[in-house]
């Protein structure tokens, strides 16, 4: 880790997952340089103000909520699917703020989670073998063969979408339509609505108690314009490593290297070799960063990987999120807190309760029960309150959207319901509902927590 890094010495080290089979690699070099033209997504201020509030979380002063869809795609790109995650994910952070008395950094899986790592390179339906398909920015979801060769096309249209979506996001996060007292109105909605809405109803009125009194004392949007506006970042995984670096930017006033597609960006479970492309190209980047730690990784791995992407122990840089299972995270977690609050190095850990609870329905249906993912996002608190470490946040795969994914929630979702709105291009995601649900009983669990940290302070 040594050697000399530049944004494309990535391509001389082993890289897994990323396609080898674009039939024009000199187009696929044309579009990449195309895109080095093109202006920034981000700005590397942006980025450095993320790293501060990750600092924030790493030290337990802040709680960390990171959701939005499984993979974007160019087919269901529309300003309403945009307006509707963001404000899911708005009503989920007052009700955390609340609950755990800490701010609540926000960052959408949203303007640039394309690409997706499958398990296969090819799958066969009735027969017919094919190429997977890798996300919109590399192949069609469609089963054909035309639809499933590689196309450079789609880097292009990747961007436009992102720069378009990261616009959108930037007038709703400051031109008032993320005013709190707005939210917490729509909020007030899903708990009328809710079948388990009696569960919720006393954290909800409790919310609306504190912002009756601050409007009594005058602290409103018009007087608090910070009431009117949130801060709110993006990220995805940064897979496809040539768009990566073609976006990879020297920032002018601090002269060192940016990702310049999202505001963080995560190395996945199945591309986090210590001598692969993927470390080769984040150990570079300034961005803060995350790596998925599945059941597989033993804790000298994690350690070398930290030493690896993090040699300086900045905080704010680092952050790991756990995804075992909830039959796996009480066996598999503890070894990995514990290696790294020896190390003394500062990481977040957070937990993303989706890729481990992921089963297929008897009918054929990819899916994951709500139940499954709240027991994961459970034990992650506990567990983390027993190893003396800060819980520090969730990683969600939801929309916003109405869908039927995910069995279970208050609703109480049944194999037979998943063909209602099954609408992803990839892997099952919660609902608007369940995850606002989802966020009410996080945030008993923060409450919790928060009680028992200030009887112990007062003993």
């Amino acid at each position: 880790m040594t050697e000399h890094w530049t944004p494309a010495s990535w391509r001389k080290k082993p890289a897994k997952h990323l396609p080898t089979d674009y039939p024009d690699p000199a187009a696929l070099a044309g579009v990449e340089q195309t895109l080095r033209g093109m202006p920034p997504l981000v700005f590397a201020g942006e980025a450095r103000r993320l790293k501060s509030l990750l600092g924030d979380v790493a030290a337990g002063k802040a709680f960390l909520l990171q959701g939005g869809d499984c993979a974007e795609s160019f087919k269901e790109f529309h300003a309403d699917n945009i307006r509707d995650t963001f404000r899911l994910i708005l009503q989920m952070a007052v009700v955390l703020t609340f609950a755990g008395g800490k701010p609540v950094v926000k960052v959408g899986r949203m303007a640039g989670q394309f690409a997706k790592p499958r398990s296969a390179p090819t799958e066969t339906i009735d027969g017919v073998e094919l190429p997977s398909y890798r996300g919109d920015i590399i192949n069609g979801m469609d089963f054909n063969a035309a639809s499933r060769v590689p196309d450079p096309q789609r880097l292009l249209q990747a961007y436009g979408q992102s720069a378009s979506t990261l616009n959108l996001l930037r007038a709703f996060a400051g031109g008032g339509y993320a005013d709190l007292y707005n939210i917490h109105r729509w909020t007030l909605g899903f708990v009328a609505d809710s079948p388990q809405g009696a569960k919720y109803r006393e954290l909800s009125e409790k919310i609306s108690e504190a912002l009756t009194f601050m409007a009594a004392i005058g602290v409103t949007p018009e007087s608090q314009p910070d009431l009117h506006r949130v801060e709110f970042f993006t990220s995805h995984e940064a897979l496809l490593l040539g768009f990566e670096e073609a976006m990879t930017r020297v920032d002018s006033t601090s002269g060192e290297w940016y990702d310049t597609s999202a505001h963080l960006v995560w190395i996945g479970e199945r591309t986090r070799d210590l001598a692969g492309a993927h470390v080769e190209y984040f150990r570079g980047i300034r961005n803060p960063i995350g790596v998925k730690c599945g059941p597989t990784m033993e804790p000298d791995d994690l350690l070398r990987l930290m030493e690896a992407l993090n040699p300086k122990d900045e905080p704010g840089r680092l952050t790991l999120y756990g995804r075992f299972g909830h039959d796996k995270i009480e066996a598999r977690l503890p070894r990995l807190l514990d290696a790294t609050k020896r190390s003394g190095r500062t990481v977040v850990w957070a937990i993303d309760p989706m890729h481990g609870n992921t089963l297929t329905a008897n009918n054929g249906y990819k899916t994951r029960p709500f139940d499954r993912i709240l027991s994961e996002v459970k034990s992650f608190v506990e567990v983390c309150k027993a190893h003396g470490v800060h819980p520090g946040g969730v990683h969600l795969e939801m929309t916003g959207q109405n869908v039927t994914e995910c069995l279970g929630g208050a609703r109480a979702l049944t194999e037979g319901d998943l063909a209602d709105r099954y609408h992803t291009h990839c892997d099952p995601r919660l609902n608007g509902e369940q995850a606002l649900e989802l966020a009410f009983l996080v945030a008993e669990k923060l409450k919790e927590e928060r009680i028992d940290a200030a009887l112990r302070a007062a003993v």
